[in-house]
């Protein structure tokens, strides 16, 4: 009786802190990695989903190694007491367009065309004891044509048969991205190797996106903990599992909507008091892992983002492969 009183008590604290649910979120506890010392390939695409319109495709690269701790940026990321600290790059690269490719004019009403480019410094932190893991990011880069997202979705389409898309001449300008964002997440439950429940709340703010949301995460199968210290011989060699994450968000600013913060030069933007100021999105997917090798595939449902916007749907996989032995102790 006495936990649930706790777990409620925790998760009444934690719904009013709404956050912003990132594209591509590889930080996450459902994602997460025992060793060290791991690469991941994120690709997400609406083609998954057979839709062709919003956020139409996005990719990330992400290292992980204990050498990065040595970047002079990891300085600037907040970490939890704990025992367990992985620092991090990742390169991520991701585009939206309207409903419709094949115009010429612009869709007043619809969704600007809008490109991204990223580089991004991400430690995660586990306090074991707590069961809490805090990981905060700083992302850097850029917004508009210089991140070449017109021209890799012309060559996908090319690739597969599709249409020529049109349009890319009105989309959003260039601009700096330079933005933080902070997650929190407690957990609420666990039995055994076979449940979790956790709660997690999440800030983001800068250039490119101010939001805030909140949400549950639930897993189910085999697993170790995301939140504690599983030895290296007492490790599930064989993990599968599925997870569901509904997500909260209250939205402040969005440059892929309404341009960048600095020039506002852009043909084509959604006015401020067309923004949709709270969204619903869910995520639900399923994780394979096998000693080094992570595998997943997962789809979201995002309600809409403005006015006269609809709601979204994507898929995404994931592969990555760990090396060495579990984080070391951080500072």
């Amino acid at each position: 009786m006495q936990k649930i009183k706790t777990c409620l008590a925790v998760l009444g604290w934690l719904v009013p802190v709404l956050t912003i649910a990132q594209r591509i979120d590889n930080t996450a506890s459902f994602r997460q990695m025992s060793q060290d010392s791991y690469v991941r390939l994120h690709y997400d695409n609406d083609y998954f989903t057979a839709t062709d319109y919003y956020y139409t495709q996005g990719y990330n690269f992400e290292v992980v190694n204990p050498a990065l701790r040595k970047n002079l940026l990891t300085k600037l990321l907040i970490k939890a007491r704990g025992n367990q600290v992985k620092y991090g790059l990742a390169f991520e690269h991701f585009g939206f367009t309207p409903t419709i490719i094949q115009s010429d004019v612009i869709l007043v009403g619809d969704r600007p065309f809008a490109g991204c480019i990223l580089l991004k410094t991400f430690s995660i932190s586990t306090d074991t004891l707590r069961r809490i893991r805090v990981s905060s990011v700083l992302s850097t880069g850029m917004v508009g044509p210089v991140a070449f997202a017109g021209d890799m979705q012309a060559a996908i389409h090319r690739l597969i048969n599709g249409v020529e898309p049109h349009g890319w001449q009105y989309q959003i300008r260039n601009d700096v991205i330079l933005n933080y964002n902070l997650n929190f997440e407690k957990q609420l439950y666990a039995y055994r190797h076979a449940l979790s429940i956790s709660a997690n709340a999440q800030a983001q703010v800068g250039t490119f996106a101010d939001r805030l949301q909140t949400g549950l995460v639930v897993m189910a199968g085999r697993f170790d903990s995301p939140f504690g210290t599983t030895p290296s011989n007492r490790r599930l060699p064989l993990q599968l599992y599925v997870y569901a994450q509904p997500l909260v968000s209250v939205v402040g600013y969005d440059a892929t909507l309404q341009g960048g913060l600095f020039n506002r030069s852009s043909p084509y933007v959604i006015p401020a008091d067309q923004l949709a100021r709270t969204t619903f999105q869910a995520n639900i997917g399923a994780v394979f892992r096998y000693k080094n090798l992570y595998l997943e595939y997962y789809q979201s449902l995002l309600t809409r983002e403005f006015e006269t916007g609809m709601p979204h749907r994507w898929g995404g996989v994931k592969i990555g492969v760990s090396f060495g032995s579990f984080a070391k102790p951080g500072k």
